[in-house]
């Protein structure tokens, strides 16, 4: 039994929400396989971004969902994705001090 009563809606936008976490995986995927280095590594960082994610609603509906405590895998998630728009924010940052040529 669940010690707080969630309503049903809930869990249905949680799951659909992490269906289209999963349906990004697609495009992300197939940019791996591009030949530029640049492409694949912005690849990388989007993949690691949306396995976060992903985590991070897993984590949430399974703790909703389940007698059993599994918050500490939205936590998990969210460390992730907290690192990971760190390193675009500084990618980012590092692309605006360069001069244009």
């Amino acid at each position: 039994m669940r010690a707080v009563n969630i309503p049903d809606w809930f869990v249905w936008i949680a799951l659909g929400l992490a269906l289209l976490q999963a349906l990004a995986l697609v495009p992300i995927a197939r940019r791996l396989r591009e030949p530029d280095s640049a492409v694949r590594s912005k690849a990388r960082l989007d993949l690691l971004g949306t396995g976060s994610s992903l985590m991070l609603f897993c984590g949430l509906l399974l703790s909703l969902l389940v007698a059993e405590s599994w918050f500490w895998l939205a936590l998990v998630g969210f460390a992730l994705m907290t690192v990971v728009y760190a390193v675009k924010g500084v990618h980012l940052l590092r692309a605006r001090r360069r001069p244009a040529a």
